[in-house]
Parts: structure tokens; C-alpha cells; sequence
């Protein structure tokens, strides 16, 4: 294996890479010493208090010493801009301000800051709260609604107004043009600029192409201010790769090279042409790999020989972010090539975090400390410093500790220091004119209504106490303290952090169930290699007694007609072998919550061949057989888990009927739910949908549960459905489905499991009251000592009163 392929392989399984040998490796590599340490922070502090001196703070840092993370307005703000973006009308903007506004206290913040900017917007936060409140009875409170009512349009315009202004701090332009104009006075300074056209992921191959024109367009805009062949001198242009295609995703990898590369390598072509820099902007950690591809799929176009202006940014945050430059400089080396490396701390920060937890993952791809991220840092931009014959280092940054690092390391190779429009402004111009270092300013150009997802991201990365950003307007916070040594802290507070949960961990009293990360080529092939020798599948009745069964039936792949297997259907001889057989559950409660948490994980270690199950005979991709595996497990535990709770005792023999969307997830919970509560049990699948329930069951069975408390009837609704509804022997029902289906069965519950008239008509009325909106939480045990559980499609889920019998 060649060192590029070897490279590439740990890219894309090493995500999830153990964090604290890594950050010790790091720590090793970014090699200051003590007395180096020392110099760094006395450095830092320096340049913090010069930042200080200056009366003239960025918008930004004084906004968030105002309104930071920690506090419940700057909460409420950051939830306000966020949200306005998605608001489809001014009345749901209305009840949204009113919602983020009205309960914060804005009074507090009234003349605090410095800025007068920040403090008439707090006067106009304190008046809307005021408006928007409602706590008074009687005439003043009919008074308020009024003034309330009135001036909701002039509350939203001031709403609006604000984001505009804030727009113009953080994006240089609404046109390229524009901002280029604007841009003049700075390049007048000695500063570069790097034009983003904001706009976030393509969603339709329309988006996709006016992103790609909106490029090009910029491009030959820009191309007009290079002055001469030293693209470190020109402006440039950074691209999200996730702009220019609307499926961007390892699942599509084949398209996205065949339909992306030659869009990216037309606009790198007219980079080139023109002598500007082009530089492909961070993406999410399941999209690395697959950048990186498109990367070498367009470095390697002769056309770009000799030009040095293709730029890559890396985040300093992921682990994986070594092999990423070592893969970029030997890319560059056999490319014969030469490239810009922008180095940034890491934008996505927060969602990466949720997204490895979303998805059951072992690990995060992201250091779980920021004093993780400052460390690996500072030790890749020692590793690109001795790259510079291939790499041209870009570092940025807004931290005084990293620029006087970075300062420290360089001894004179070439690099420059990066920064947003609108932040870290004076940290550089004290780099630019009092040190002599190149810096370049990376400005986002475009209209109003593409600004807030960049505003967030922005807010959201330096709004934490702990950011630089946050802390250099913070008089209270010494000097020393804002400039501390990152290496220094994290041999003092360990690498790991133990208040974050990873996803095994998310759970109080139960393990969440086992992720798969589908962006990752080993994972995918364990996958592929497990659900392989699937053949053809058989299903029919499983009871405790003989089983009668009709004649085979086809089962058919709906994607593609082929067989998948054969179902013999329940005959009436069987709903009666079955109802005369089943038992509740007598098993004491922790023995069941011991059969049901086995289950769950004899049920997750057979992914392969239920994967193939879900996808041949349901049709779900792989990415919604992972999630329906995944929730069919969820259930066994939380049902094991909760058992121990439930004070009454079981009914009797519960009907569980469910639906063929969700095959095994659903068809499970019911069953868990019942059983738990010690239940019997007679599950009939969807008709769709058989092979995968007698699957299920079968684990089921072998983990511990008695056939006489678990029995599978597949078949019709006229033939089977109707009978385990309508039959005095059954205690409940539990249905997931249509709403008229479940109307059916209510009257037929309501017509044959009560004794008499009296409480047929309670049924009834009881069965009517239990058709509710679905709960966010699973279906509680106790559910399952309700009588009745009707499930509608439109209206799928129910918590029964705790007075149903």
C-alpha cells in the first residue's frame, strides 16, 4: 500500500480515532518548551492588552461580552436569528419574537456596554419586552394587548433592521462588486481578501447551478483586482463544494465525481487563468473524505500546472486533521503542485458533536475540549511550517496565544495570517503593521436573506465564555488569563471531557443503541459483508400448538418484483390455536426485563441479515434500516427498563397490529410494551411485511420468551385482524395504521369485549378519548395495563389515563 492510499484509508475509518493518545501525540509535535511556553503567553498578553487600549472594539466582541452563551438573553437572541431564517410568515415572526423577547431580562444589560450601538439596541429589546408582556388583569393588561397588537409590525421591521445592520458588519457586500468596492480601503492597508458567496448547501440541481454561476461570475469580477502573478497578493475566492451539487454525500460518491469535478475544475481553470486563489472551503467530517477526492480529481488537470493559487481549508478540531495536510502534501508532491492550506479551528463545532450522538456513534470526530482544538492547532501549524516547499500555510485565527505561537514557530518561512470581516480586527491590524505579517481578511459577500445561517454559525463559534473573542472586551479577565497557555491547561485538565456523553453513555439507566457511521468505507463493507448471504426467507404462523397455515404466498421485493420469500398466511384454525394457547407472561418483572434487554441485544447483533430483510422486502435504504433497527432496540431496552415501575398487574392477552412503514421498529415496540407489563401477546404483521416479523419473533423466541406469551399470526385484516379484535378473550389492543382502520376496530372492541351495554358505551367513549397526537417519548408500560390502545395514522400515538382499567 502506497503511503497516499494509506493515508486516504485512515481518513476515512479513522474518524472516531482515540482522543487522548492523539492530543498527547500532538502536544509532543507542537514542541514548546517551557521557556518557549513562557515567551508565547507574555506575547499574547501584550497583544491583548494593545486590543484593549483601543477604543475603538469590533461590533462583535462587544455585542458578545454583552450577550454571550451564559447569559438567558444572548440565548434567546441566537434562538431569535436562527429561527427567523426558516419563518414562513410575519405572524409566526410576531409570536416568535414575542416568544424569545418578552420573558428575558433586558433591563440588567441597559448601559452596560461601550458600545452605543449595542446599548440603543438593548433600549429597544427592553421597550419590546415591555410591550410584549402580559401580566396584568383588568384594563391595563386589555391596554397592553392593544399596544401589542399595534405595534407587532413595528417590532418586527425593528427586528429586521437589526439583522440588516448586524449583515453589514459580518458581510462586506450584497454583490461582489460592492464588497470589492468597499474592500478598497483595507487593500489600501496592505490587506488581501478571500470573497465567500454566502449561501449554505445546494438543495436542487437549480441551486446547484446559479451557486456555480454566482462563482463564476465572482471570479471574473475578481479577476480584474489581481495585479500581477503572486497569488498571494490577489484576491481570491473561497467555494463550498456542497453548493455546487445537491447530492453531496458518500452514498452518491459515483455521481458527485462524474457531475461536481468538472464544475470545480471549470472555476479553478479561470482561478488560474486569472492568478487568484481558490480555496475549497471546510465541509462536515462525513464529507472529508469525499472533498478530498474531488481535491486530487481536479489538482490532477494538466491545465493547472505551475499554478499556485488551489487552496484547501482543514479544521484544526477534527481528528483526522494530520492526515488530512500529510495527504494534501503528498498529493502535492506527486501532482508535482504547490498549495494554500488554511488552517481554521473548525466551524461546525457544535453539530458534529450532536451528530455523532444522533447517530449512536462510539466517538466524537472532534476534539471534546476547546483546549484540545488550540493544541492540535498550534502542532499542525508547526507541521505546515515545515511543508513550505509544496504547502503555503494560512492561519486563522482571531486568538492572541495562537498569532504569538504561530509567530514563535515560523522563523521567517512563508505564511499569513487569516480573519473574518468583522472580527479579530484590530489583533490584525497590529499583525499587518507592527509585525510585518502577511494578512488576509475572508469576507462574505451576498444578500440579506443568506446572512443568518453564517450570522449563527459565526455567533455560536465565539459566543462561549471561553472564546478569545468573547474574553478580550471582558475587563475582569486578566490579560494572562485570555492569553494562557492551551498545552499548559490540558496537562492540567486532561484531553477527555468527561461532561460530554458519548452516545452509548446518552441514556439514564440504559445503553442507547449501536450506531453506524454509513460515510465510512470499513463500516459500509462489515455491512455489506453481513447481510450478503441472505437467501430466500420463510414465514407463517409460530404458535404454542399445531399450526394449520394456508398455501404459500410470494413475497415480493416492491423495488424490484423479484421473490424474496415465502409467507403462509394464519388460517381461522390458527387465531383459534392461538387465542386457547396464550398465557400472560407469569415470569417475575425482572426476569422479563432481562429476556427483553437479551433480546435487544441478540436483535442488534444480527444487523445483517435484518438489513437485508428491511431492504428487500420493506424497500428502505440502508441509512432508514440502521434507524429501524436502531429503534426496534431502543425499545427492548427502555421497555425492560420501565418494567420495574408498573404497580398493576397484566390483563390478560393483548392484539399488537402494525404497520408495514415501519416493519421491525414499530412491530417491536408494541410487542416490548405488552410484554413487559407481562402480557401475552398474538402480533399480526402488516401483509407487506411478514418475513421481517417472523425474523423478530424468532430472536425473540430464542432469547427467552415463551411461546405461549408471544405468537405470530400473519395474515389479512378480514381474516385475521377482525378475529384478535373482536374476540371476549383479548384485553387490549394496540394498532398502528389508518384512521378509519382504527375507528373499525374501536366499534368492534367496543361491541365484543365488553359484557354489557352499560360499558360498552364507556369502551367506546374511553377508546375515542385514546385517539391523540403522537408523544415525543416511547409508549409507556403502562399502556399496557390500559384496556385499549388504538393507533391512528394521522394521529399514531397515545398515553392512556392512569383511571383506565
Amino acid at each position: 500500500m502506497t503511503r497516499l492510499s494509506a493515508l486516504m484509508t485512515a481518513i476515512e475509518n479513522d474518524s472516531l480515532a482515540p482522543e487522548a493518545p492523539l492530543l498527547a501525540a500532538l502536544a509532543a509535535e507542537a514542541a514548546l518548551d517551557a521557556p518557549a511556553r513562557q515567551r508565547v503567553c507574555e506575547e499574547a498578553a501584550a497583544l491583548v492588552r494593545q486590543i484593549r487600549a483601543d477604543v475603538r472594539p469590533g461590533l462583535m466582541e462587544v455585542f458578545l461580552a454583552e450577550y454571550g452563551l451564559s447569559t438567558e438573553e444572548g440565548v434567546s437572541l441566537m434562538c431569535l436569528a436562527e429561527a427567523l431564517l426558516r419563518v414562513p410568515d410575519a405572524d409566526t415572526m410576531d409570536r416568535l419574537i414575542e416568544d424569545k423577547i418578552a420573558p428575558s431580562d433586558w433591563g440588567k444589560h441597559l448601559g452596560r456596554s461601550s458600545s452605543s450601538l449595542v446599548n440603543a439596541s438593548t433600549w429597544g429589546l427592553l421597550l419590546t419586552g415591555k410591550v410584549l408582556e402580559d401580566k396584568e388583569p383588568g384594563v391595563v393588561g386589555h391596554l397592553r394587548n392593544a399596544v401589542r397588537r399595534l405595534g407587532e409590525p413595528v417590532i418586527r421591521l425593528a427586528v429586521g433592521r437589526a439583522m440588516k445592520e448586524m449583515g453589514r458588519q459580518f458581510v462586506l457586500g450584497e454583490t461582489i462588486r460592492g464588497a470589492m468596492k468597499r474592500a478598497e480601503a483595507r487593500e489600501a492597508e496592505g490587506y488581501c481578501f478571500s470573497y465567500d458567496m454566502l449561501g449554505e448547501a445546494a438543495r436542487t440541481a437549480h441551486d446547484a447551478q446559479r451557486y456555480a454561476e454566482s462563482y463564476a461570475k465572482a471570479i471574473a469580477a475578481i479577476a480584474k483586482g489581481c495585479k500581477g502573478r503572486d497569488v498571494r497578493a490577489n484576491p481570491g475566492i473561497s467555494v463550498k463544494l456542497s453548493a455546487l451539487h445537491p447530492r453531496y454525500e458518500v452514498a452518491q460518491t459515483a455521481r458527485v465525481m462524474a457531475e461536481l469535478v468538472p464544475v470545480v475544475r471549470r472555476l479553478a481553470r479561470a482561478a488560474a487563468k486569472a492568478g487568484m486563489s481558490f480555496n475549497i472551503d471546510a465541509e462536515e467530517a462525513d464529507r472529508l473524505a469525499l472533498s478530498l477526492k474531488v481535491i486530487e480529481a481536479v489538482l490532477a488537470d494538466p491545465d493547472l500546472k505551475g499554478w499556485d493559487g488551489f487552496g484547501v481549508v482543514v479544521q484544526a478540531y477534527g481528528r483526522r486533521a494530520g492526515p488530512v495536510i500529510d495527504w494534501l502534501y503528498a498529493t502535492a508532491k506527486r501532482l508535482d503542485r504547490r498549495l494554500m492550506v488554511r488552517l481554521v479551528k473548525g466551524a461546525y463545532w457544535d453539530a458534529e458533536v450532536k451528530r455523532a450522538q444522533v447517530l449512536g456513534l462510539a466517538d466524537f470526530p472532534v476534539f471534546t475540549r476547546k483546549l484540545g482544538t488550540d493544541v492540535s492547532y498550534i502542532a499542525l501549524a508547526r507541521r505546515l511550517l515545515g511543508m513550505t516547499d509544496r504547502l503555503y500555510p494560512q492561519f486563522a485565527t482571531h486568538n492572541a496565544h495562537t498569532v504569538a505561537a504561530v509567530l514563535e514557530m515560523a522563523e521567517g518561512r512563508p505564511f499569513e495570517f487569516q480573519r473574518l470581516h468583522g472580527m479579530g480586527q484590530k489583533l490584525h491590524d497590529i499583525v499587518l503593521k507592527g509585525l510585518g505579517a502577511r494578512c488576509r481578511i475572508y469576507a462574505p459577500v451576498g444578500a440579506h436573506r443568506d446572512l443568518l445561517a453564517y450570522l449563527v454559525r459565526r455567533l455560536l463559534e465565539n459566543g462561549a465564555n471561553s472564546s478569545f473573542v468573547n474574553q478580550i472586551v471582558n475587563e475582569e479577565v486578566p490579560p494572562e488569563v485570555v492569553a494562557a497557555c492551551p498545552l499548559t491547561a490540558l496537562e492540567a485538565e486532561g484531553p477527555v471531557n468527561p461532561r460530554l456523553p458519548k452516545a452509548p453513555a446518552l441514556f439514564a439507566g440504559r445503553t442507547n443503541s449501536r450506531g453506524f457511521d454509513l460515510s465510512e468505507p470499513g463500516t459500509l463493507a462489515a455491512i455489506e459483508a453481513a447481510r450478503a448471504p441472505s437467501g430466500q426467507a420463510l414465514a407463517g404462523p409460530m404458535l404454542a400448538g399445531p399450526v394449520d397455515g394456508a398455501a404459500p404466498l410470494a413475497v415480493l421485493n416492491p423495488a424490484t418484483g423479484g421473490k424474496v420469500g415465502e409467507v403462509r398466511h394464519a388460517t381461522p384454525a390458527d387465531v383459534e390455536t392461538a387465542l386457547a394457547a396464550a398465557r400472560p407472561w407469569a415470569a417475575p418483572v425482572a426476569e422479563r426485563a432481562a429476556v427483553l434487554a437479551r433480546a435487544a441485544d441478540m436483535l442488534e447483533a444480527d444487523f445483517g441479515p435484518v438489513f437485508a430483510l428491511l431492504a428487500r422486502e420493506a424497500g428502505k435504504t440502508l441509512s432508514d434500516a440502521v434507524s429501524e433497527l436502531r429503534e426496534a432496540v431502543d425499545f427492548l431496552r427502555y421497555y425492560a427498563t420501565e418494567a420495574a415501575a408498573l404497580t398493576r398487574p397484566a390483563l390478560g392477552v393483548f392484539t399488537c397490529i402494525s404497520p408495514w412503514n415501519f416493519p421491525l421498529a414499530i412491530f417491536t415496540g408494541q410487542i416490548a410494551a405488552a410484554l413487559a407489563a407481562g402480557n401475552a401477546v398474538l402480533a399480526k404483521p402488516a401483509e407487506q411485511t411478514p418475513l421481517i416479523a417472523a425474523h423478530a419473533v424468532a430472536i425473540l423466541h430464542r432469547a427467552g420468551i415463551p411461546v405461549t406469551a408471544l405468537q405470530l399470526l400473519p395474515g389479512d385484516g378480514p381474516t385475521v385482524g377482525r378475529a384478535l379484535t373482536s374476540d371476549a378473550r383479548i384485553a387490549g389492543v394496540a394498532f398502528t395504521g389508518s384512521t378509519d382502520t382504527a375507528q373499525m376496530i374501536r366499534r368492534a372492541m367496543a361491541a365484543n369485549l365488553a359484557p354489557d351495554s352499560s360499558q360498552r358505551a364507556s369502551a367506546a367513549r374511553r377508546c375515542a378519548a385514546f385517539m391523540c397526537k403522537k408523544t415525543s417519548p416511547p409508549l409507556s408500560p403502562k399502556c399496557c395495563s390500559a384496556r385499549w390502545m388504538s393507533f391512528g395514522w394521522a394521529t399514531p400515538g397515545i398515553w392512556p389515563p392512569t383511571s383506565a382499567p
